[in-house]
């Protein structure tokens, strides 16, 4: 029988060691900034496989988990939709100001999933720019988005993040929450056409209140090389304290593939593209209204 006092003791050992792998992580995604002022190291495009660290991910993975698990609370749904093995495209909507979205639907498929497959999200040029940021991104397994580098991880058969809504996605304004925005050209449709890979839309819900940003700066963004600045209720006013995202709950559902197969009446390609696009988009939109019409508040769910 175990005593009340070594019960407390396994406790709070248990929070210990949580709190240090979570520091232990912390310190790995610093190392991977630093690295980016590094002359020596190489520009993620210039690295094999776009500079991607199955090792760093192990590294991290306490913070992520933590993330995952405790702060943000993600409940995934759908997971067996995504293929055991061979190529995917996982087209989801993007909201949250930073990237905190792609983070958690790379954990969660690779937490939940029975292969414990990775996700490679294309990630924005603008990115990129940032030798610390990008060095963090690439090592996560993010890849600067192109069509080439899409249909060389679609070959090797890799689950391929699309985030269609770019950065007009993580710059909506608070009051515009859960309103798709256009996807392109349809992009990722020609490329699931081109390349015959089923496209799994992706609702998240939850990260659009992360950060609810009230006002944008663009003039002081441009020297800093940021598409923007955001303006909420607790930042700039806080400092970097302000930037800490608010802990809501998430629900990320994953829906079932759609396959952009020809048809006899489907002679223009073009048209083709377009319908397979507005699709999905409709499909996306269809997930978040369903998850937000049962989600009793924003913090529990």
């Amino acid at each position: 029988m175990t005593s009340p006092g070594a019960g407390g003791s396994a406790r709070f050992g248990a929070s210990d060691r949580n709190a240090h792998s979570v520091r232990s992580a912390l310190t790995a995604v610093y190392a991977a900034m630093r690295s980016g002022y590094n002359g020596a190291a190489n520009p993620p495009g210039e690295a094999p496989d776009y500079g991607h660290d199955p090792h760093f991910l192990e590294e991290i993975a306490p913070l992520l988990d933590f993330l995952y698990t405790k702060y943000f609370r993600v409940r995934l749904i759908g997971v067996e939709h995504v293929p055991l093995s061979g190529a995917a495209l996982l087209v989801a909507n993007h909201s949250g100001g930073l990237p905190y979205d792609g983070a958690m639907l790379i954990q969660g498929v690779y937490r939940e999933h029975p292969c414990h497959r990775r996700v490679r999200a294309l990630v924005a040029n603008f990115a990129f720019r940032s030798p610390w940021m990008s060095q963090v991104l690439a090592k996560m397994g993010g890849v600067r988005a192109s069509s080439g580098s899409a249909r060389a991880l679609l070959a090797a058969g890799e689950l391929v993040g699309v985030f269609p809504e770019g950065l007009r996605g993580v710059g909506k304004l608070y009051r515009e929450r859960y309103r798709l925005e256009q996807f392109g050209r349809g992009g990722f449709a020609r490329l699931a056409l081109e390349t015959d890979v089923p496209i799994l839309p992706v609702a998240i819900v939850g990260a659009e209140e992360i950060h609810p940003v009230l006002a944008k700066l663009t003039m002081l963004a441009q020297p800093l090389g940021l598409p923007y600045i955001p303006i909420t209720p607790t930042f700039p006013l806080l400092g970097p304290l302000g930037l800490l995202p608010v802990p809501t709950k998430w629900t990320i559902r994953i829906g079932e593939p759609i396959r952009v197969t020809p048809g006899p009446a489907d002679g223009d390609r073009a048209v083709l593209i377009a319908k397979t696009a507005e699709l999905v988009r409709d499909t996306i939109d269809s997930l978040i209204s369903e998850i937000l019409t049962h989600r009793r508040s924003i913090l529990f769910g």
